[in-house]
């Protein structure tokens, strides 16, 4: 079997699963008690802490667990949200491919009346600086784009959109759950002031996932009920889970490099080998994107029978987030970018990991060669584009 869908989940790394045993083993007391369990298992958490702070250059006491990546979404957006409505600033800028977590957040806010402004993102999938700065205003609370796209891979300019934010006074949230542990992430460097990520995606487990907030920044309570967290998100903190992610996310940082050195040459054979196949186009930028992301679409099929005839030859792939699988519509992302819905549904996602090699590539361009073949074959909508009774749009 290949698995070339790490952007949905990736496997936990043997560091990580020896953490989660050891530390439901040894440090299994609760770490608000204050005898020697639950102060050996504070220890633990808040090293932790410390090694997850280092990683993005912030510091312990900025950081904040979480049950993953979408908490932290929410509370970054609903904690911006609250102060700016104390001051009389409901309007936020985002964009319109963002993942649903922050999407189903700011319509929500939206109903509450906050006003919304969704920037473009144009065919090559990146946001113009520029643009973003032209749409904040008076009454801006809050400014939050992705660092990563989770289908199309694309990595924004985050650096230049934070210095826009922290110029212009205004708070800068950055979903960075494909990023984090996958490219280089600076906090203070990017003018970011509160980050989510999310432990499964740099082979941690599922569940877990922390917050950044820069120090001055008030956080609103998504969970009341205790002071865990210096009392910003209450509940026994998950500590097998919170070590585990740690020693994933230090480990995925310190072969970051070797990992993208691997990457980028077989992520760029994939584009190259799958571009050959005739009406299809690669969606994003094909430079500045993750090391291991491919994103496809193919006219004339669907893709769901493309990932179903895929699975059969051993390949687990996408066609786009795994939050929406169950979704009959055509991804958000690429209708964002400006794909037809026709096209859309015809989309394949290859989120490949360290572990690939040439052969396995090779494999998946001269499957999805055949599949795509194959299944045009019997297709009436490609019967109709080659037979001139359509028009072909890639």
């Amino acid at each position: 079997m290949i698995y070339a869908d790490n952007a949905a989940t990736t496997k936990m790394s043997e560091a990580a699963i020896e953490m989660m045993v050891k530390a439901a083993r040894e440090s299994w007391g609760n770490p608000s008690s204050l005898y020697a369990h639950g102060q050996k298992a504070k220890e633990a958490l808040e090293k932790a802490r410390e090694d997850v702070a280092s990683v993005i250059g912030a510091s312990p006491r900025e950081i904040y667990f979480t049950s993953g990546g979408s908490e932290a979404d929410n509370q970054a957006i609903l904690s911006a949200a609250a102060a700016g409505r104390k001051k009389g600033k409901m309007h936020i800028v985002s964009t319109a491919f963002e993942h649903h977590a922050v999407l189903h957040t700011l319509e929500k806010l939206g109903r509450e009346g906050f006003e919304i402004t969704l920037l473009d993102v144009h065919e090559d999938g990146l946001v113009v600086p520029s643009e973003a700065e032209a749409a904040i205003r008076e009454d801006t609370c809050l400014v939050t784009v992705m660092y990563a796209n989770n289908e199309i891979g694309t990595i924004q300019p985050i650096r230049e959109i934070g210095e826009i934010c922290r110029k212009k006074g205004v708070l800068f949230h950055v979903d960075a759950v494909q990023a984090v542990g996958h490219i280089p992430v600076r906090v203070e460097e990017d003018c970011i002031d509160m980050l989510s990520a999310s432990a499964h995606k740099f082979h941690g487990p599922k569940g877990v996932g922390f917050l950044y907030a820069r120090k001055g920044v008030r956080l609103t309570n998504l969970v009341e009920g205790g002071a865990q967290e210096r009392g910003k998100r209450a509940g026994t903190e998950n500590l097998p889970g919170i070590l585990s992610m740690a020693v994933a996310l230090k480990e995925s940082a310190a072969r970051m490099d070797e990992a993208a050195a691997h990457l980028v040459p077989v992520r760029d054979r994939l584009i190259q080998g799958l571009s050959e196949i005739p009406h299809s186009a690669l969606n994003g930028d094909p430079v500045r994107r993750l090391p291991g992301n491919v994103n496809f679409c193919f006219e004339g099929i669907e893709g769901e029978a493309l990932l179903l005839l895929l699975d059969d030859r051993g390949i687990s792939a996408s066609s786009g987030s795994a939050c929406t699988s169950g979704s009959l519509d055509p991804s958000h992302v690429l209708l964002a970018i400006g794909r037809v819905h026709d096209v859309a549904h015809g989309s394949l996602r290859l989120s490949i990991g360290e572990e690939i090699t040439e052969e396995e590539a090779a494999y998946i361009v001269r499957s999805v060669k055949e599949v795509v073949a194959y299944l045009r074959g019997f297709s009436p909508v490609w019967r109709d584009l080659t037979a001139g009774k359509r028009a072909f749009i890639l």
